[in-house]
């Protein structure tokens, strides 16, 4: 689990006002799995969605989306692992390929969270931001993320990385406003989705 701890350039969990906000958090709660869904919530409904919002500026960095109280989903699944690993509770990332407006191309990469539960394992949380239509939720054992991928070119990978995916960091850095991002939203193709770790060897992707 170690490397599902470890803070680094884009999860900086040690940068002073995450390990505060961490503390706080924790202080009302007793079990890891209690801090768990304190700390998804506060991400959840704290951390202004950039599209839903329309918010500037793009951050990346767990501290900026702290700091800024607003990012793409990716970002808010970094402040997340961010807050949970300060914690000392092992924190992972996930993604989705989905369509942007449900209608087929373009498509979107979708990036939420998995946590280690005591008794469980890893769990699966998607801290987007509610809204009309999407209603994430950390009720372990059941799995309740923003959004189910139903077409054949979407997908729900399963793996679970210990950093966030490069092509993710490039493209958040890459632009400075939220329409920038909309316009440039990161995809990547079913068929290079093993080269970028999120397919194994037993896993089939759908063919359309």
């Amino acid at each position: 689990m170690e490397e599902y701890l470890r803070a680094s350039e884009v999860i900086d969990w040690q940068h002073p006002e995450i390990v505060e906000l961490a503390k706080k958090i924790a202080s009302s709660h007793k079990t890891s799995t209690a801090i768990g869904k304190a700390c998804f919530e506060w991400v959840r409904d704290k951390i202004c969605h950039s599209f839903d919002y329309q918010m500037n500026p793009v951050t990346c960095y767990a501290s900026d989306v702290l700091k800024y109280k607003t990012g793409y989903c990716f970002a808010k699944s970094h402040l997340l692992a961010a807050l949970l690993r300060a914690n000392q509770i092992p924190a992972g990332f996930c993604y989705q390929r989905l369509s942007i407006d449900d209608k087929g191309a373009p498509y979107s990469l979708h990036g939420f969270n998995a946590i280690h539960l005591s008794g469980i394992g890893w769990y699966r949380i998607d801290a987007r931001g509610n809204k009309e239509g999407v209603n994430a939720q950390f009720i372990p054992p059941e799995e309740r993320l923003a959004y189910n991928p139903q077409s054949p070119e979407e997908a729900d990978f399963q793996a679970i990385l210990s950093e966030p995916l490069q092509i993710i960091v490039e493209a958040l850095q890459a632009q400075a406003t939220w329409d920038d991002i909309l316009r440039n939203l990161p995809d990547i193709s079913l068929e290079s989705a093993k080269a970028y770790g999120l397919v194994t060897d037993d896993e089939h992707m759908p063919v359309s």
